[in-house]
């Protein structure tokens, strides 16, 4: 497996030259941020983003993400404007040597949580998610802000999507998932790219809204909507296993035998309720994730690809981006390279 490391570029207050000096650190896991949804990623903008990394020793292993427009999720005429977008974007991508690209199908809200400082134990804090203050909460009051949504939304344009979704049932989500599906790998097949769809965050529905990338059922009816290793997964332990009825390791097997797992985001979370869950240090004792056994896992099918440690706890005074320290995410990282090193030795 290939350690990389996520960065938001000039934005991010974590320099690539820090980045660099994680031992085993071999990539970033970065993105266009400066271009609306929908749009092209023009080519120069791509090319200086991979020739900045470069400077710093390092290589552009996944682009996370290309965001999938909105009027694709809902199925709307416009739909074919925004996947011919999505395919050049993809063209682009490749052209500049790039082979993995992680997505998602999450109708409005990205990843969502209740809270991005919670004091865990040891002193540190960390994002959770708490069903009885997520239940409290209005998304159209105007006034709330979550981590991991998008804040661009207006109140009058968070109001339209939400009624447009209310058309729009899980067999018609799944149907427009399909569409898009059908259209845009025939082309990551011509470019040699490997797409790596995330599951939901969490796994379930948020504030009536839809979520079908929850669970080992739905991410088989996901694979085999394109029989294609280029149609594969980003396997999130901290995603997947936020909800104690999905088995992450044999998961990770299943779809590891099948060739479809084509990232891996590891992160661990410790679940406090049937719809609770505070997120962890990796150190597989400190959450409901044993981390050892996701390693074990990977090694089992010799998986080659790239990961990153997920989502870090903020600690050693460290402020920024809650949820993406360098402290406790270099932590993961070393940690989860200690683990395959010491299962490659034993297999020997």
């Amino acid at each position: 497996m290939k350690m990389t490391f996520r960065w938001y570029g000039k934005e991010d207050p974590i320099s690539l030259e820090y980045i660099r000096q994680i031992p085993g650190m071999e990539g970033i896991v970065s993105a266009i941020y400066d271009v609306p949804v929908g749009e092209v990623r023009p080519l120069e903008k791509i090319k200086a983003l991979k020739q900045e990394i470069e400077d710093a020793g390092l290589v552009l292993s996944v682009i996370e993400s290309v965001p999938v427009h909105e009027d694709i999720k809902l199925g709307k005429p416009t739909r074919d404007k925004y996947i011919e977008n999505y395919c050049q974007t993809l063209r682009h991508l490749s052209q500049c040597g790039i082979r993995t690209v992680c997505y998602n199908f999450r109708p409005v809200f990205d990843w969502t949580r209740s809270q991005l400082d919670f004091k865990l134990e040891d002193g540190s804090t960390a994002l959770i998610y708490d069903e009885t203050d997520i239940e409290k909460m209005n998304p159209l009051s105007g006034e709330l802000t979550l981590p991991g949504w998008d804040s661009s939304y207006t109140k009058e344009g968070l109001e339209a999507l939400f009624n447009d979704y209310k058309s729009v049932d899980e067999a018609q989500l799944w149907e427009n998932l399909t569409y898009f599906v059908r259209k845009v790998m025939p082309v990551a097949e011509e470019e040699d790219i490997l797409m790596a769809i995330h599951p939901d965050d969490p796994p379930w529905k948020i504030f009536g809204l839809l979520r079908i990338i929850t669970n080992k059922e739905n991410l088989e009816r996901f694979i085999n909507i394109y029989d294609s290793k280029h149609n594969g997964l980003t396997m999130c332990s901290g995603s997947l296993g936020a909800d104690k009825n999905n088995d992450f390791v044999d998961m990770l097997k299943y779809f590891g035998d099948k060739e479809r797992v084509n990232f891996v985001h590891a992160r661990n979370v410790k679940l406090v309720g049937e719809k609770s869950f505070q997120e962890a240090a990796h150190l597989s004792e400190k959450g409901s994730i044993d981390m050892y056994e996701v390693i074990k896992a990977l090694h089992s099918f010799g998986y080659e690809g790239p990961i990153r440690p997920d989502h870090g706890r903020m600690i050693w005074g460290e402020t920024g981006k809650p949820g993406y320290g360098l402290y406790d995410r270099a932590l993961g990282a070393v940690y989860l390279n200690g683990l395959y090193e010491a299962i490659t030795k034993a297999n020997l």
